[in-house]
């Protein structure tokens, strides 16, 4: 586990020197002030995990500092440390925000365990207003029963309890990420974070700050420690996404953290042991990536271990259905709008597109649908021009096609689909008219529609 770092402020350089030994000798980094002044200007430059202070000090007494860092936003859990207490200054310590009130002279395995159990809930705190952020990001859970999400629900559940390191493959929106923290929420670590890194998202230049941490003065700007993102998700899970997107020299320190399970913060000597799962995630062509050098080999082979590749929209139009109405409920909840329906045509149109963009595209085509049509039934109206234009694809020549599409009943069905749409459109959703089109009986029409979960 990485050590915290704690402040302890008295004016008594001998009960100083005490306190530094104790929490030193339990693991701890420790800073030392001599008055209130002082350690509210270390507090400031430096992130503490704990600060224990005196009461009765010269100028800035505990409870004046304990005050004022708390006016500074500085959340770290704070014990009071007097020889002279009374009962009305244990409630006025209490009532400012102190974690405990602790009595010299005292007891050292007392202190060591108010000290444990202070750290501890200040990491507690500090993963629930982590994660608040992440639920404010927004992302749902898994949606499909089609054979391709089956395949991989079971990859997910065989890997989940071990601790091996994972890379998920697969385009952009097919839920990299969701599998990501589906195994860590199956895994052992559970309880811990799940800490989701954007590779590509991050200004290359904060790159290593983000992931590593840094120490004070390490470039301009850096003007107090800061923890980076592997020591914050000591004990959980990282999630490297679009992992192929950092630059080779941070290829090679991240490779290193992988080996030795150590991070050293940027402008620091000092290594910091880590205890992290790593999954790994990227929508590039892996096997280009290394002939083109972009993607480390080494680093490669270290995170590949186990893969999972999330397939595309387009070979799991079963799905879409069931998607379409998480999103509608979903989105329509949040914007008042209730749960409208869709029409069979333009369920169909959405079953026939391609969507380049995966699910992340269909929910904002479904999003704005709502919008469009403000709770009203939605057809194709509110449909995107390259969505609600259901063409006929030109027929693929016989020497492109590859083996596995050469299955007849699944071509069928994309076909049968394809001039329901056709017919739904052109007929404007009137069934009857759309099956006397196709020339079969309206009960055929509704069987076609109940088969591929357009009704």
């Amino acid at each position: 586990m990485s050590q915290r770092h704690i402040l302890v402020v008295d004016d008594e350089p001998k009960m100083r020197r005490i306190l530094e030994l104790m929490l030193k000798e339990m693991g701890h980094e420790v800073v030392l002030a001599a008055n209130g002044r002082d350690a509210l200007k270390l507090a400031l430059e430096t992130q503490l995990d704990l600060v224990m202070t005196d009461l009765r000090m010269p100028g800035m007494d505990g409870l004046a500092l304990l005050t004022t860092l708390r006016e500074q936003g500085i959340a770290a859990p704070i014990i009071i440390l007097t020889a002279h207490g009374t009962v009305e200054s244990a409630v006025a310590a209490m009532k400012s925000g102190a974690y405990d009130y602790i009595l010299r002279p005292f007891d050292v395995a007392a202190v060591e365990m108010v000290v444990t159990r202070a750290l501890a809930l200040d990491r507690i705190q500090r993963e629930n207003q982590f994660l608040r952020e992440e639920v404010e990001k927004g992302w749902g859970e898994f949606i499909g029963r089609s054979a391709a999400m089956q395949q991989q629900y079971d990859l997910i559940r065989q890997v989940a309890s071990g601790d091996t390191s994972v890379l998920i493959l697969g385009e952009s929106g097919t839920g990299k990420e969701l599998a990501a923290r589906a195994i860590h929420r199956a895994s052992p670590r559970h309880q811990a974070l799940f800490v989701p890194i954007n590779c590509a998202a991050i200004p290359r230049d904060l790159l290593e700050s983000e992931l590593f941490g840094h120490s004070k003065g390490a470039f301009t700007g850096a003007l107090q420690d800061r923890v980076g993102k592997f020591e914050r998700a000591d004990g959980g899970t990282v999630f490297l996404d679009e992992v192929a997107e950092l630059p080779p020299p941070l290829q090679a320190k991240l490779l290193r953290v992988l080996q030795e399970r150590e991070v050293e913060r940027l402008g620091s000597n000092r290594s910091v042991s880590i205890d992290i799962r790593v999954i790994a995630a990227t929508n590039q062509d892996v096997q280009q990536a290394l002939r083109n050098g972009t993607l480390r080999e080494d680093l490669f082979y270290r995170l590949n271990v186990f893969t999972i590749t999330m397939p595309p929209l387009r070979h799991r139009l079963d799905d879409i259905p069931l998607l379409v109405e998480y999103f509608l409920e979903k989105h329509g909840v949040r914007s008042g709008c209730g749960w409208p329906a869709i029409s069979p045509a333009a369920l169909v149109c959405l079953q026939s597109y391609a969507w380049p963009g995966n699910v992340r595209e269909l929910q904002n085509v479904v999003e704005r649908a709502l919008v469009l049509s403000r709770g009203a039934q939605i057809d194709l109206r509110y449909l995107p021009p390259e969505v609600s234009a259901v063409v006929k694809p030109a027929p693929t020549p016989v020497s492109e096609v590859r083996p596995q599409q050469l299955a007849l009943p699944p071509a069928i069905e994309r076909l049968e689909r394809t001039f329901i749409g056709h017919a739904l459109q052109e007929t404007e959703g009137n069934r009857t008219k759309a099956a006397r089109l196709l020339e079969i009986s309206e009960r055929s029409l509704w069987y076609k529609l109940k088969k591929y979960g357009l009704v």
